[in-house]
């Protein structure tokens, strides 16, 4: 790995699933380095953030990333998974800071501009989409797929597709 190579842990948060991507970023080009879902299983909630902690941690560990990018958690209809989420991502933050990483967050919405080309695209178009861009021979799961689209996002610098900026306005998914 050169020096003006950059290794980007991306995190999709899940209580259930929590998954990963690793990518290198040398200038504009990204390459794949690993991906997988670590599982929380069943049990008392504080076990299985403790699974997702130690399983981050033990990925950190082993990839050696130099930042994290996570997906910001979106407010759901049902309060109780939102919190639950919420917690979920907690751990993964804590993983990450935990082993001196820099955290950068971002939205769904601007995880699937940068990825797609449009913020409101299917699990399977990001999957497709992930596949190409890293010239995958197959799809990654949705989970990996979410955690490499993030990394993915933080290595266009938090922009759109074709370097569109996201911090510009919208109206119906449309930039102004």
């Amino acid at each position: 790995m050169s020096a003006a190579t950059l290794r980007i842990l991306g995190i999709d948060p899940g209580l259930r699933v929590t998954g990963f991507g690793i990518i290198e970023q040398s200038g504009q080009k990204l390459a794949y380095v690993a991906s997988g879902c670590i599982r929380s299983g069943e049990g008392e909630l504080p076990q299985r953030l403790k699974v997702l902690l130690e399983g981050l941690q033990e990925v950190i560990a082993g990839y050696q990333p130099h930042c994290a990018a996570i997906e910001q958690v979106f407010v759901n209809v049902n309060p109780k998974s939102t919190l639950l989420l919420g917690q979920a991502r907690g751990a993964a933050i804590c993983a990450a800071v935990g082993s001196a990483l820099p955290v950068a967050e971002y939205t769904a919405l601007q995880v699937k501009q940068a990825v797609v080309g449009g913020g409101h695209a299917r699990k399977e178009q990001v999957q497709a989409m992930v596949r190409r861009l890293l010239q995958l021979p197959g799809d990654p799961s949705p989970d990996a797929a979410d955690a490499l689209a993030c990394a993915i996002c933080h290595a266009h610098g938090g922009k759109g597709y074709g370097g569109v900026g996201l911090g510009r306005r919208r109206r119906a998914g449309r930039l102004r």
